[in-house]
Formats: structure tokens, sequence, C-alpha cells
């Protein structure tokens, strides 16, 4: 029986067509060596890519479902479905598929990326290198890897993000500066954390309560002690104020007792 085109070789996919043609020299005829030209999979880029199940879904036009977890949804770019035919029809009757994209998140995320699209019914692994010299790509290929799976999902916040937090400043800026400008996403989301901390920090009201505690002895056995009520409420102690403003705790009110200065050292010369 004849076999199939690519049986018994292995299939290699770089990201740009300059590192297959170069590899392509370094590695013998069992090889086959494409590239897959950057991402294959990505949130959907306009209204008419979103999967028509997703069409009425509130949060449709993000790509991520913001309902349940930030579910990405994730398609295939029109001027990619002809790279991932083109790889399947390679990886048809392949042994072995190794993804040797970037060595960053991005490339590791391309990596997951190939296979969720390409389904891989042969084994795969990831292979890394630094240097675009034979002896760095054969001893590469000797010391494969799996996906990492954190810097996959590194990636995937760092876009879900770009999503949420950048994809809409630039509809704003076309209203409110010029049509067409184009907002820095990322930098964007940064901005945006960066403000979001600073109310906070605005919001917040310093509170001060004291305590009090007490070394003690007896029978030459030595222990500690710490006020834990007044007049029968108990005295406040840090839980019992709001981590973001500062304030007691409204159900705390009435409840405890918060100690100042002079009332601590009212109490300690009581005691």
């Amino acid at each position: 029986m004849a076999k199939k085109d690519g049986a018994g070789k292995i299939l290699v996919v770089v990201e740009s067509p300059t590192k297959a043609k170069t590899i392509r020299k370094f590695l013998g005829k069992e090889y086959i060596v494409e590239s897959c030209m950057g991402h294959v999979r990505d949130l959907p880029q306009s209204a008419k890519d979103i999967p028509e199940k997703y069409k009425k879904q509130p949060w449709a036009k993000l790509g991520v479902d913001v309902d349940h977890d930030f579910d990405p949804i994730y398609t295939i770019p029109k001027n990619k479905t002809k790279v991932i035919k083109t790889l399947k029809d390679k990886l048809e009757g392949a042994d072995q598929l190794i993804l040797a994209t970037d060595e960053d998140r991005e490339g590791e995320s391309i990596s997951w990326h190939l296979v969720e699209a390409l389904k891989p019914k042969v084994p795969f692994k990831r292979m890394v290198f630094n240097e675009i010299t034979k002896e760095a790509i054969i001893s590469a290929l000797k010391q494969t890897r799996q996906i990492d799976s954190n810097l996959v999902k590194a990636q995937e916040a760092r876009r879900i993000l770009d999503r949420l937090g950048g994809y809409t400043i630039s509809p704003l800026l076309w209203q409110k500066v010029a049509f067409g400008l184009s907002a820095g996403r990322v930098q964007s989301v940064a901005v945006r954390m960066i403000v979001e901390r600073e109310h906070e920090r605005l919001r917040f009201k310093k509170s001060i309560y004291w305590g009090v505690e007490a070394d003690n002895e007896k029978d030459s056995v030595k222990f500690g002690s710490r006020l834990v009520s007044v007049d029968g409420k108990r005295a406040a102690t840090g839980k019992d104020f709001d981590s973001e403003t500062g304030a007691l705790l409204k159900d705390r009110v009435g409840e405890v007792v918060q100690l100042d200065g002079p009332a601590a050292e009212k109490v300690t010369k009581a005691v």
C-alpha cells in the first residue's frame, strides 16, 4: 500500500516563512518545515466574525463571555484559513508535530492555538531556540518539552484585558477627537488600573484604634494578655474596619468599642 504524502515524516511549524526557509537547510528530508505566520486564532475582529450562536449575547461584540469567568471566544481569521488548511494537509500522515514558535508568551500561545486548530492525532512537542544556526536547531530538537500552560494563560489574560479595557477606547476617540485614531490598547488597560487604584486611595480614610497589651508573670511563669472588651463591648481590631474605605464596618457600629489614645491610657491605669 502506498504511503500518504508526509507519512513517516515530522512536521515542524515556525512563525515566519524566513525562519522556515533557513531551518529547512539544516534538517534532513524527513522534516517538513512550514510557517504559520503568527497567530492562527484570535478573538473576533468584527461582528461578522462572531459565531452565530453567540451573536445575540450582550457581550458578543467583545468576544469574551463576561458572565462566565471571562471565557474567550476564539475564531480563525479569514486570512489564516488557507494557512490552517496547508498545515493540516502537511500534517496528514506525519508521525509527529513539532511546534517551534518563538520562546515567549506570544509564541507559547501560538503553539497552543495551533494544537487547538489542527487537532493533531499524532504526538506533538514544543521546541524552542534562541538562534538560527544548525547547531542550535539540532540541539533544540533533542530538548523538546510540553507546552507551558502558565505562559499560555499569561498571554490569554493580557489579550482579554486588552479587549475588555482597551477595545472600546478607539471608538471613543473617533467620537471625541478624530475618526481613524487608534488608542494604545494595552497601555490603556494599564492606565485604567492605575486610575482605579488611585480612586481607591482617595476614597480611603484613615481610622485610628488603640489596643492594650500586657506582659505578665505569675509563679515565675511569663505570659501575655490583651484587652478583649470594655464595659461588655468587644474592643475593635483591624478586622472591624473596611479595607477599602478605612471606616468602621456598618454592622460593627454600636457592637464594638473603638478606643483612642486617651481611652487606652485610661484603661491601662485602671488595670
